[in-house]
């Protein structure tokens, strides 16, 4: 053959060089052809779907109210204003000498009407807009979350790259790939100190992929570890960068890129884990922020700053340094960045993402819209959730928890006799979980709500879990009996109506019920509101059995509580209901009566801000104002005199409110303010019995939120309660439960529908035969019956002697305690309810 060696050796080698080289061109261009095709499929759509975005309710601001003009301005950035006219569609804002100027864009939640809001003495002194004076103004709904993956269950927030800080990008190239723009998608230099390192020296790989690598990596092959891929990986890149910018690649990796765990869900891209970690959007990152961020790519859970901080501010550190070689910074903010401890946002997802609130949205809406049209529309979803409150209820849950556990172990911890000796053992058992739900009770909105304990360890919700309710179910019972007050019954029953509260036999058709106090301790002749305060169950069964047990049940449903049946076990909460439910049930007491079905959503709109959807609540008037506010001022004595004292008032929580503290198996408290009403749950998911009460375990969770609560601008003015019309405030004698007179000092006050409220006065010696023949009946019949009767009494009548006796004889006891700061007697709420 012409032009080959006539040298045979020579001749074949070059034949094996010519075939191989055809060889390795055909397959080249085959995988080349073939990644060709596969990443024009990848990329023909969006690099990353599209997601609705759910918002947060907007904040308040009122004259007078503790703010500064840059603390609005960023608030306002957060939420996607901008400096710039036009540079933003939700709206501008412009600081000025002495205030701020603010104008909503036409994609805003509100309508495009501008205000100016000046200040004075650190307080808002004037909100005007054209000219108008307004008290109060909304900004701009803050960003809780993207509608996530329901299958991925990960996170993300896209950006451009234009959007991206440069010294998040200066970052990430000074510690993955410094010649990121000069390589055509492989740094071969690197490359093979990488194999030298971890080939010949038998040391770990040193990070020789560059960005564009790690991208088809990470898009289209597998992380295992051989030539082949490494190769294939090479090929992918070198594509990639034929087909984007720089500046395209670039910001498909900082969204792309795996920067740990926060839950259960996996946090993707820079701008998701600048929330995540920092709780700031990424425009507004600093130098050591964006140096931990750059970090944790290499391995951001061996790095976690949560669990490894020490492992994360080393790497952190190396960071700064790579961007001092880089001159991205000088040596002098190195220095300082370093200098920098760890500022991190609260590692409870509850305290921001609110997961178990926005999984109840989601679900809600999917039941109307598709879910794929909901993200790809990135349509906008306006909440009730109040991101101030959110957090205030993780914190008050992960503190109280901590409360619940450690009674929990100390319950468990026993001394076991071990051949001659006694060692201590912790016996096994489940962990209690947990629910809040805080809701404006004159709204029905849910302003925060955590569903469990760790939302990374388990999705179960159990704000909507349906649990027997307990004793935060006898303030119906109650209601119902204060409202014959106005419904025509033969006897009218009043808080100051007595009660004997001693074991008895209750027949409901064939069925025999014998409810028992805690501790098997009773209190003989006591009024209603000494009853609901303490939780007698005994004396709660005979209310309920004298109202009848179907109006009861009747009340019950009307305020959602729809699992009850008429029956003696229902009067101490054995039927079930979720803590969602009992907040919409309480809001019949909170709201005048009106009962409120709880909500989530305020309005669905088009990324446009088209108005898709608005939610508002049902409403139900089931009580009367004057028996919803005799049972607030009922359910007050709870908390001032009752059982919640010692979890409310002594634990330092001191604004006006009522509420129920409810044990069955599990722990409850349903309590109140004038602008806020909140319930908690905990207990065992097997229902197991807690052993433990709802005084001991819920009750510290709520007070610990309240107080929180009452510290933030928008919910720090809980008023007394408002007392309606047709409602009289009566000062009674504790003694003897008639009108106080300057002889009979030692009372307390008590509200009654007009007309209900006792007549005769404490000092008054005739009449008491009516008086207590009316309260307990003749003969031996015990039944709740109003006080207040001016006729004689028969003294020769031994039952009437008795029956006086131990009503004087446990009243001067029990009442004294009525407005002292002095901790109640404590049976312990259990309720020891009825098998159910």
């Amino acid at each position: 053959m012409r032009g080959l060696p006539r040298d045979p050796v020579l001749r074949a080698g070059l034949i094996v060089f010519l075939v191989l080289a055809v060889s390795c061109t055909v397959l080249f261009s085959y995988f080349y052809i073939k990644y060709d095709r596969i990443i024009e499929k990848r990329f023909r759509n969006p690099v990353f779907a599209n997601s609705a975005k759910i918002y947060a309710l907007p904040r308040v601001l009122h004259e007078g109210e503790k703010m500064e003009a840059r603390e609005i301005a960023t608030d306002l950035r957060r939420a996607g204003y901008s400096e710039q006219e036009s540079a933003s569609k939700l709206g501008t804002i412009h600081l000025v000498k002495g205030g701020i100027e603010i104008t909503p864009g036409p994609e805003s939640y509100h309508s495009p009407e501008p205000a100016r809001i000046t200040f004075e003495d650190g307080k808002i002194a004037q909100i005007t807009s054209r000219g108008t004076e307004l008290s109060a103004y909304e900004l701009e709904p803050q960003l809780v979350t993207a509608l996530f993956d329901a299958e991925q269950r990960s996170k993300r927030q896209i950006v451009k790259y234009n959007e991206i800080p440069p010294v998040m990008v200066q970052a990430v190239l000074a510690i993955e790939d410094r010649r990121f723009f000069e390589h055509s998608g492989v740094n071969f230099g690197r490359t093979l100190e990488a194999v030298w390192e971890d080939v010949l020296r038998q040391r770990r790989a040193q990070g020789g992929s560059t960005l564009t690598q790690q991208l088809a990596r990470g898009f289209f092959l597998t992380p295992e570890k051989s030539i082949k891929r490494k190769v294939t990986e090479m090929l992918i890149a070198e594509q990639l960068e034929q087909k984007f910018t720089k500046q395209q690649i670039f910001e498909i990796y900082a969204n792309w890129v795996d920067l740990g765990q926060r839950g259960s869900f996996a946090i993707s891209g820079f701008a998701e884990a600048s929330k995540a970690y920092f709780n700031k959007d990424l425009k507004d990152i600093s130098v050591p922020e964006a140096a931990l961020l750059a970090g944790l790519i290499q391995r951001p859970s061996y790095l976690s700053p949560y669990r490894h901080p020490e492992r994360a501010m080393d790497r952190r550190n190396l960071v700064l340094e790579s961007m001092v070689e880089t001159h991205a910074i000088t040596r002098e903010q190195a220095d300082k960045a370093k200098a920098t401890p760890l500022k991190l946002a609260a590692p409870n997802a509850e305290a921001s993402d609110a997961p178990y609130f926005v999984d109840m949205v989601r679900e809600q809406l999917t039941s109307k819209f598709n879910e794929q049209e909901l993200n790809d529309s990135s349509y906008r979803i306006y909440t009730t959730l109040d991101p101030d409150l959110q957090k205030a209820a993780a914190q008050a849950v992960e503190t109280g928890i901590k409360l619940v556990d450690e009674q929990v172990k100390k319950m468990r911890t026993k001394k076991i006799k071990v051949g001659k000796k006694y060692e201590t053992k912790l016996l096994p058992g489940p962990q209690a979980q947990v629910a809040l739900v805080a809701l404006d009770p004159h709204t029905g909105a849910v302003l925060a709500l955590v569903g469990g304990r760790d939302y990374g360890w388990s999705q179960l919700n159990h704000a909507v879990a349906r649990r027997p309710t307990g004793s935060i179910f006898k303030p119906f019972v109650y209601a119902a009996a204060m409202n014959t007050a106005l419904d025509g019954s033969p006897n009218v029953i009043t808080p100051a109506s007595t009660v004997t509260d001693e074991p008895s036999t209750f027949t409901y058709g064939d069925s025999i019920y014998e409810p028992r106090n805690y501790k098997e301790e009773y209190h003989g002749d006591v009024t209603l509101r000494y009853a609901l305060a303490m939780s007698l169950n005994n004396a709660t069964v005979k209310v309920a059995e004298e109202v009848g047990y179907d109006k009861v049940a009747d009340l019950a449903k009307s305020a959602g509580i729809v699992s009850v049946k008429a029956t003696p076990a229902m009067a101490l909460g054995s039927y079930d209901a979720s803590p969602l439910d009992m907040g919409g049930a309480y809001t019949s007491f909170a709201n005048n009566g009106e009962k409120l079905s709880p909500i989530l959503l305020h309005s669905v709109r088009n990324s446009k801000g088209d108005v898709l959807a608005n939610y508002t609540t049902d409403q139900k008037q089931v009580l009367d104002p004057r028996v919803a506010y005799v049972m607030t001022n009922m359910m007050e004595g709870v908390v001032n005199n009752g059982l919640g004292y010692t979890a409310v008032r002594l634990r330092g929580f001191t604004a006006p409110a009522a509420g129920k503290t409810g044990s069955s198996h599990d722990g409850w408290f349903a309590g109140y303010t004038s602008n806020l009403l909140c319930i908690v749950w905990v207990g065992y998911d097997d229902y197991s019995d807690l052993r433990l009460s709802g005084a001991q375990t819920a009750a510290p969770i709520w007070t610990e939120f309240m107080k929180k609560a009452s510290v933030l601008p928008q919910y720090a003015d809980m008023k007394a309660f408002s007392q309606p019309t047709g409602v009289v405030d009566v000062q009674l004698d504790k003694a003897t439960n008639r009108l106080a007179t300057p002889n009979c000092t030692d009372d307390y006050v008590s509200a009654f529908v007009a007309g209900t409220e006792p007549h005769d006065t404490c000092d008054e010696q005739t009449g008491m035969k009516g008086f207590f023949s009316k309260i307990f009946g003749s003969g031996d019949k015990n039944i709740v019956t109003p006080a207040p009767p001016q006729t004689a009494e028969d003294p020769n009548n031994p039952q009437d002697a008795k029956k006086k006796k131990g009503f004087f004889g446990k009243l001067a006891g029990i009442f004294k305690d009525d407005k002292s700061s002095s901790q109640p007697a404590k049976p312990a709420d259990n309720g020891q309810a009825p098998p159910h």
